[in-house]
Order: C-alpha cells, then structure tokens, then sequence
C-alpha cells in the first residue's frame, strides 16, 4: 500500500513563505517516487501552495472544514472553498480541534462524511491523552472515536479515508509512542474497520502516525504492518527536514 506522508504546518507560514518552501520541496520531488506527499498549509496560504505546486505530483491539503455547504458560521470554511484551491484533503479532528477548541465526536463524524461527499478525502486524526494512557484507556478512547464516523459510512468510504493515530501525549512533545503501541493502535483500528464493514473493505484503510515524528524515527514505524504513513508537525515546516523524512519513510518500505 502507498505510503501518505502529510505535513501539518498548523499556524505557521505566510503566503511568502509557502512559496518558498513549495519551491525548495519540489527540488527533490524525484526522490518522492511511489508516496503520498501532502502538506496542509493555513487557510490563507492555500492559494500560494496551489500556485507553488501547480504541475506537480505533491498534494494540497487543509487543516480543518465545516460540515455544512455555506451559512452563517463566521470564521469557518466551505468544502467548495476548499476544492477552488486544488485541495484533495482534508485533516478532520486533530488533537487540537478536540481539546483546545472543543470540538465533538459528533461534529468529527458530520465533517467526515461531508468531506467524503464533496470528494475530499478526510485524514481523521484520533488517539489518547496521557491522563487516558495511565487509566488504560486507549482502546476504549478509539473505539469511541471510531464508532462515530463509522455509523455514517459506507463499505466503500473506506478506500478514500485515512486515519491518522496520534497519541495525545506524543504531539509538539518530543515523546513518540513505541513501535509496539503504535503497531497495536493501527492493528486496533483495522480490527474494528473490518467488524464493521468486512475484512476486504477494511484494506481499502491507510492508518497514519503521527506524534513527534522525525527523520531519525520514522522508519521504524513506516516498516509496520498496519502503518501506511505519517501526519509531521514540526518536522515538516522546513523543506530540507521534510523532504529527508520523506525519503527515510521511503527507504524503509524498500528494504
């Protein structure tokens, strides 16, 4: 299965800045061969990203969307804005999202099948926090996470959706989770995928990691079974760094 590397800048980079590292990235796109290479800039760079990339196998992405095609829901963004600026995908349910601005597992749920709707292919991020982790909580906390969004999907969903596992407790703080933990969490998520819509639909899933990913690290988890990609943070806000963690994740699968 092809490998999906994502790069979530989050609120970093100017229209400027975009370009420049587009430009830098796409230096080395010959050494990208057979992954995914995504980056999802802030809202307002999107036009500079798609400018910067037009021509090029490289993805564009955002970081977050509402449910509902238009309204009166100040500050927020349209799946049709989203697709004017050539983005493909879309990350739904970051850490961040959930606990920081509250967002529920019933909006996660209502913007992944709205993504999916509007041919936008979610990159659904979930996990547990530390608190959860102690009290033994994992597999419940993705159970949970999961039985929302797979209540509106259909078998067929499954081929375009992502999910992205990232430990709470793992991300902007230097502490990755193990290879063993985060092999079980994705062998957990295909598990439940193929109760839920049969083992064959189940294949059509790419289980992401995501959490203090860096060069040094992210071959080990790319070379597990269940793991089919990355979603970077502070990685991925330099062109160099990034382009070289790409280019490890793909030296992992070869070999």
């Amino acid at each position: 299965m092809r490998l999906i590397i994502a790069a979530n800048w989050k609120m970093h980079k100017t229209a400027a800045a975009t370009a420049a590292f587009c430009q830098a990235l796409r230096r080395d796109e010959a050494l990208f061969d057979g992954v995914d290479v995504l980056i999802c800039p802030p809202f307002t760079s999107l036009p500079a990203a798609a400018a910067g990339l037009q021509g090029s196998a490289i993805k564009i992405g955002a970081q977050d969307m509402h449910w509902e095609k238009q309204g009166a829901f100040t500050g927020e963004i349209a799946t049709s804005m989203l697709l004017e600026y050539g983005v493909s995908s879309v990350i739904i349910g970051h850490s961040e999202r959930r606990h920081l601005m509250g967002e529920t597992d019933q909006q996660v749920s209502l913007k992944v099948r709205a993504a999916l709707a509007s041919g936008l292919q979610p990159l659904l991020c979930l996990g547990e926090t530390e608190t959860e982790r102690e009290q033994g909580k994992t597999v419940a906390v993705i159970e949970r996470q999961l039985s929302y969004v797979f209540e509106s999907l259909a078998a067929e969903d499954l081929s375009n959706l992502v999910v992205a596992y990232e430990p709470v407790w793992a991300i902007g703080t230097g502490k990755a989770a193990s290879v063993d933990d985060a092999e079980d969490a994705a062998a957990l998520i295909y598990r439940l995928a193929a109760d839920r819509f049969g083992a064959e639909s189940a294949k059509g899933l790419r289980v992401q990691y995501g959490g203090s990913v860096r060069v040094d690290n992210i071959g080990s988890y790319m070379a597990l079974p269940s793991i089919s990609g990355a979603l970077v943070g502070g990685a991925s806000l330099e062109a160099v760094s990034f382009s070289a963690l790409i280019q490890a994740a793909r030296k992992a699968i070869l070999h």
